[in-house]
């Protein structure tokens, strides 16, 4: 008798740039879990969530990228303890028709952002960090610089969204923050000639930059720091690490 076939997919808006169903279904192919599938999503309105999950009664997990890390809250059941305290979930578990949301980048971005870290020092010497952007992906982030003792300065482009603008950037506060990560799109596939507007003439040997964007390998943010000596990262680990603990989660009894 075949086993029960188990779905998972991924929602957000565009998922041209996605990795996890190229990812997942190797996965599949390679542990023989022939009943599993994974397929993308697109989905502009979260509202559209409820309709997805009538169809595909077989759907066990659901992966959430841009723009609905957020906005899908409200349509959760249960939400874990860390999720919550972040505000945005990136990962649900379908488990006897509740839908219950985690967040798995703040476990991907630790582990990653620790690798970097430690590339040049054997202890970590960053005291503040530059976070650009106030989206989901930034809420974790700014969970783990948290939990690091690193302080958060979030840059925004408008007023009000953030702590800083990036107008506000050339000075002395851009020579006190050593890390700078990126969690907007900019430099994404297929807009690879974008960049934030940043002062790359104050970047040295002391700074880490990290982009959570992983296609290119290197962005524009990454090469004008590694030009001027910084150690570079982009999200590609984290994203293997966070996709491994949501395949964790779905998984757990």
């Amino acid at each position: 008798m075949s086993k029960k076939k188990r779905e998972f997919t991924l929602i957000g808006f565009p998922l041209s740039h996605s990795f996890s169903q190229k990812y997942f279904s190797e996965k599949f192919a390679k542990e023989q879990l022939f009943n599993h599938e994974y397929f993308l999503s697109p989905m502009e309105k979260v509202e559209d969530l409820q309709k997805l999950i009538a169809g595909h009664p077989n759907l066990a997990g659901i992966n959430v990228t841009i723009p609905h890390k957020e906005k899908v809250l409200p349509y959760l059941d249960e939400v874990s303890q860390e999720a919550e305290i972040i505000g945005a979930v990136n990962t649900i578990k379908i488990k006897e028709g509740k839908l219950i949301g985690y967040n798995t980048d703040v476990y991907g971005f630790e582990k990653s952002l620790l690798d970097l870290l430690t590339q040049k020092y054997q202890k970590n010497t960053v005291k503040n960090a530059l976070v650009l952007g106030t989206g989901g992906a930034a809420k974790a982030v700014v969970f783990i610089l948290k939990k690091l003792g690193i302080v958060p300065i979030l840059v925004s482009r408008k007023k009000g969204k953030g702590d800083l603008i990036y107008d506000d950037l050339d000075t002395s506060i851009f020579d006190e923050c050593l890390l700078i990560v990126n969690t907007t799109p900019l430099g994404m596939f297929p807009y690879s000639d974008s960049c934030p507007n940043l002062p790359f003439h104050r970047i040295n040997e002391k700074y880490h930059l990290y982009d959570l964007v992983y296609n290119p390998e290197k962005t524009v943010f990454l090469k004008l720091g590694e030009k001027k000596g910084a150690a570079i990262k982009n999200g590609l680990e984290m994203l293997h690490l966070q996709a491994e603990k949501s395949w964790e989660i779905w998984n757990e009894k």
